[in-house]
């Protein structure tokens, strides 16, 4: 402890002592992170266009073009569409969300310091914000310079320099990441932490079993969605995806103007409907055999249940179709031998809402219902003894110790499920109703629609790249703003 002590009294230095209810080293990383915050802003303009002769012979620009003389990191990608070059685009692109990730952390920085949310470990929260703000400016600021001479080069003229702006930026991040490492130092001390690299000396070899799991994620979850990108281009194949024209929302523009509202009801519903009542009868029938005492006909009667979940898609199309088929279906035949009208299902749409759903929650039942009958499996018996003995029955212990105690377990999958409330079950949908347009109305969903577009109509991937993205940000929101309603009614049930 004594040593712990003096090593603290030799760390305090000028930049801890206090001054105005906080210490002189905050207050030189605040105004310094004002004032990169500040110099970052999308009126400061980083680049300053010069030989606007060359640059207009050299890209062809149209002469309605609009060029503005300075522009910053905000609006550059208009420079790229209003000019046409294409290939400055998607490094344009990626210097916009570094940008807007180093401000985003400025922000946060300095709202921690007037509002002095520090956190429950001293200032150690409040200066690994300020560091990554710092480091997420350095780059930004190191990136627009690269996009420079890349663009400069590219193009074989000098068109483009830095504005003075772009060249304080690193200067006074990397004075704040000095004061606050120093500080940062000292502060570990004071609170027994330590940073990663005596984490990674310590359990290097965890650390090495991680490598596979992160390498995974980067191929196949990371990398991929460099190709967001498309949303933003009229792609085509002699450009390439770096290389096509960027043309801003207009995708977007177009997938709004469609029917997209109806697409988005149909997609949100249908996946409501799927949540709810999926959830509902998978509860229903894990508390149901698990009540089941014939340990023979529990087997059973799961394994039947659990079954069509391994049926083919195709399969389910082919079943669908010979049941309601209008001449030679099942349903049709037994109408007509009892006397009535043959139904057209494939001309009515009306039907099709309660057939999706139906064949849905008869494919997608074992499968939840498991994951519930798991959960019920490993609650312990000493509750429901206890119940017993004060004279509960059977439904009381259901009600009132089973259900409560899968409240996690739904509200985990429920989280899960909401993530992806924006995408629906494609392969149901397509096989149950495949292009046939007059049910469009009732069963057309995203999905189904983007695979529409870039089937008939291959260059439009970036129509069909920016319905995908309003899938995942809407999803995103979705689930981000249900996590922070769980969470303030019980913080233990939430996912994040």
């Amino acid at each position: 402890m004594t040593a712990t002590n003096a090593k603290l009294r030799s760390g305090v230095s000028l930049l801890e002592r206090p001054a105005a209810a906080r210490t002189i080293g905050i207050w030189i990383v605040t105004g310094l992170s004002l004032a990169t915050l500040l110099l970052s802003l999308p009126f400061v303009n980083w680049f300053t266009l010069t030989n606007l002769s060359g640059l207009w012979k050299a890209l062809s620009i149209p002469n309605e073009a609009v060029i503005y003389s300075g522009y910053s990191a905000y609006n550059l990608l208009s420079f790229v569409q209003q000019s046409g070059a294409g290939i400055l685009g998607f490094p344009a692109s990626m210097l916009l969300l570094v940008t807007i990730a180093a401000a985003l952390f400025q922000a946060a920085f300095l709202f921690r310091v007037a509002f002095k949310r520090y956190g429950n470990k001293g200032y150690l929260q409040l200066y690994s914000t300020g560091t990554c703000a710092m480091i997420l400016s350095i780059i930004a600021s190191f990136g627009a310079i690269a996009y420079l001479i890349f663009a400069n080069a590219r193009l074989g003229i000098t068109w483009m320099l830095p504005s003075p702006m772009v060249c304080l930026v690193p200067v006074l991040s990397i004075a704040a990441y000095v004061v606050l490492k120093a500080m940062q130092k000292t502060e570990r001390v004071r609170q027994h932490e330590h940073g990663f690299l005596v984490e990674f000396k310590r359990n290097w070899l965890l650390f090495l079993f991680l490598v596979p799991c992160f390498a995974y994620f980067i191929i196949n979850n990371y990398l991929p969605m460099s190709g967001v990108y498309f949303a933003f281009t009229q792609f085509n194949f002699r450009d390439g995806l770096f290389a096509s024209p960027f043309v801003g929302f207009k995708n977007f523009e177009f997938l709004f103007m469609s029917d997209l509202w109806k697409l988005t009801k149909n997609t949100v519903l249908y996946n409501i409907v799927f949540i709810g009542l999926g959830n509902v009868l998978q509860i229903f029938f894990a508390i149901l055999v698990s009540q089941v005492g014939s340990k023979w006909f529990k087997k059973t009667s799961q394994t039947m249940i659990f079954m069509p979940y391994f049926v083919s898609f195709v399969i389910l199309r082919v079943l669908v179709y010979n049941l309601f088929e209008y001449d030679y279906g099942v349903i049709n035949t037994y109408v007509t031998a009892l006397g009535g009208s043959r139904i057209d299902f494939y001309n009515t749409p009306k039907y099709w809402p309660f057939l999706i759903v139906a064949f849905n929650m008869w494919k997608g039942l074992g499968y939840g219902m498991v994951v519930y009958l798991a959960t019920i499996m490993g609650i312990s018996d000493d509750y429901y003894d206890a119940a017993k003995v004060d004279g509960a029955n059977i439904f009381q212990q259901i009600i009132y110790i089973t259900v409560p105690l899968l409240t996690p377990t739904f509200i985990i999958l429920l989280l899960y499920a909401l993530g992806g409330i924006m995408k629906g079950q494609f392969e149901l949908f397509y096989q149950m109703v495949g292009t046939n347009g007059v049910l469009y109305d009732a069963t057309d969903i995203l999905d189904t629609y983007v695979y529409r577009i870039t089937t008939s109509q291959p260059l439009s991937m970036g129509l069909a790249t920016a319905a995908g993205l309003y899938q995942s940000v809407f999803g995103l929101v979705i689930i981000v703003v249900t996590n922070f309603c769980i969470k303030r009614g019980n913080p233990e049930y939430a996912l994040f």
